[in-house]
């Protein structure tokens, strides 16, 4: 494994609920603010695919735009390639951002439907021609072969994303982000949108440019399957929380935390005989009002009192695993605790 290319310390978002008419009349109670993230702590390595998983509201999206930059932490720190993210100066943070994209769910709505394709591939070279040394005759090149590399004819950038299909619209999406050539891309939900074929078809082209250019993916998804197949390590997401992480297989394979326990037991299994444990029942607690002691224990089959009242660490679990549990699920026997 090389060297944490990016690294989460402590990392904290919390947004504060606007009061409305109540400010203007300078009457406004205090509200309290919606924690997004909470003391986030994860470190992904050069060549890996690192994925974070868990439910709509879990603070999946929240920390794509954290850790690109695009929203402050309200505290803790992002380091990229051993540079600051959040505390460098605008110009430094212009070239922080060649080297780290960003690849949204809607391919629809994060493309200009004023612009045509070959100018939205083209942006980013535009924005930073002249730290990149690039001649407009370079920038036409480029544009063209970064569509064919992903799998566009080089005559569609004449034409606008609305004559395109899903599937093509977010092969546009991709090649704009890696027409920088970035070491890093996150991929927030970026095949969620698409038909089970068409979503096949992109992740073997991320496959394939992750292999070409030596790419880093931070993959977020609520799709577990997917994670198993393409994902070499995994961090699970609870209310802004992150409360398993490690190795794919060994999480998958042999949770420690119930609540991942729960998302693999609502994962669609044709093979499986006999009568598969219950997915997570209930809906997640308000984030504006989070609950006491262990976020989950209001959800968790297996809570106990203690749960209630003392919130619990991330914990060594074996296996280079980490599970923030106060009774975690028996090790199986092939495993061995640290």
């Amino acid at each position: 494994m090389t060297e944490a290319m990016l690294e989460v310390h402590g990392v904290s978002k919390t947004f504060t609920a606007s009061a409305g008419l109540g400010n203007a009349l300078g009457v406004a109670k205090t509200r309290p603010g919606l924690r997004a993230l909470y003391d986030v702590d994860l470190s992904v390595h050069g060549g890996e695919t690192f994925a974070i998983v868990g439910e709509s509201g879990s603070g999946k999206s929240t920390l794509a735009r954290v850790v690109t930059g695009l929203i402050a932490p309200s505290s803790g720190s992002v380091s990229f390639e051993g540079i600051a993210v959040h505390d460098r100066a605008m110009s430094e943070r212009h070239k922080l951002r060649q080297r780290m994209q960003i690849v949204f769910q809607n391919p629809f709505g994060s493309l200009d439907p004023r612009m045509r394709v070959g100018d939205i591939v083209a942006e980013p070279l535009i924005i930073h021609r002249r730290s990149l040394g690039l001649t407009r005759q370079d920038i036409r090149r480029r544009v063209g072969d970064i569509l064919v590399e992903c799998g566009l004819d080089p005559a569609s950038a004449a034409r606008f994303p609305h004559q395109f299909s899903g599937g093509q619209r977010q092969r546009i999406a991709i090649a704009r982000a890696l027409v920088l050539r970035p070491s890093l891309l996150v991929l927030d939900e970026p095949v969620s949108a698409l038909d089970v074929s068409v979503q096949a078809q992109i992740i073997n082209l991320l496959r394939a440019k992750q292999l070409e250019h030596a790419l880093t993916y931070l993959f977020i998804s609520h799709d577990l399957s997917l994670i198993r197949s393409i994902a070499t390590r995994v961090a699970v997401m609870y209310l802004g929380r992150i409360c398993e992480i490690g190795d794919v297989g060994s999480v998958f394979d042999h949770p420690r935390h119930h609540y991942t326990r729960g998302l693999l037991d609502a994962v669609p299994d044709l093979r499986a005989r006999s009568k598969r444990p219950a997915p997570v029942k209930g809906e997640m607690p308000n984030p504006l009002h989070p609950p006491p002691g262990c976020l989950f224990h209001t959800r968790c089959p297996a809570v106990r009192e203690r749960c209630r009242s003392e919130e619990p660490g991330l914990l060594a679990m074996g296996h280079h695993r980490l599970a923030a549990c106060h009774y975690p699920l028996a090790s199986d026997a092939a495993e061995t605790d640290h």
